[in-house]
């Protein structure tokens, strides 16, 4: 029995706005997805951008060399390309010219049929103020269950 991928980036949450989200497939090699499959990659300081032909990569992806590969393993850092559909390559591209959004991965993880899959977001960064926002909700929310649990307790 293969064990679940699901590989986060964390941070994006906290700096980023989400408008819209996608699933991308990835071009890998055969090193690349069995370093994957064995949970050594990250996306934590990745991006994601268009070449001049309009197609979506993956940018800052770590995917750690194959422990068994021989001298043909991959690079760590590459370029890696993202696989979406026409339509959905022409709404992000329209978004990130024109409004300055970003897009950003969100979290790696491989499917029910073992393929590399990437869940990508259109994003807006956040302010500073919107950061203090956040951390204040999250901390009265977490003061808020500390209260209810006394009461249940």
């Amino acid at each position: 029995m293969q064990k679940q991928i699901n590989i986060k980036n964390k941070r994006a949450r906290f700096d980023y706005e989400f408008l819209d989200t996608f699933v991308a497939g990835i071009v890998l090699s055969g090193t690349e997805i069995k370093s994957i499959r064995e949970g050594k990659a990250s996306i934590a300081e990745s991006f994601c951008e268009f070449n001049e032909q309009g197609e979506l990569f993956v940018i800052n992806m770590q995917v750690d060399p194959y422990s068994h590969g021989t001298h043909y393993n991959h690079q760590p850092k590459a370029a890696r390309k993202l696989l979406l559909h026409r339509q959905e390559l022409k709404k992000l591209f329209k978004e990130v010219k024109t409004s300055g959004n970003t897009i950003v991965p969100l979290n790696l993880f491989i499917n029910d049929r073992g393929l590399a899959k990437m869940k990508i977001a259109l994003a807006r960064g956040k302010k500073q103020y919107d950061k203090r926002e956040t951390i204040k909700t999250r901390e009265t929310k977490r003061h808020l269950d500390r209260v209810k649990k006394q009461f249940n307790a």
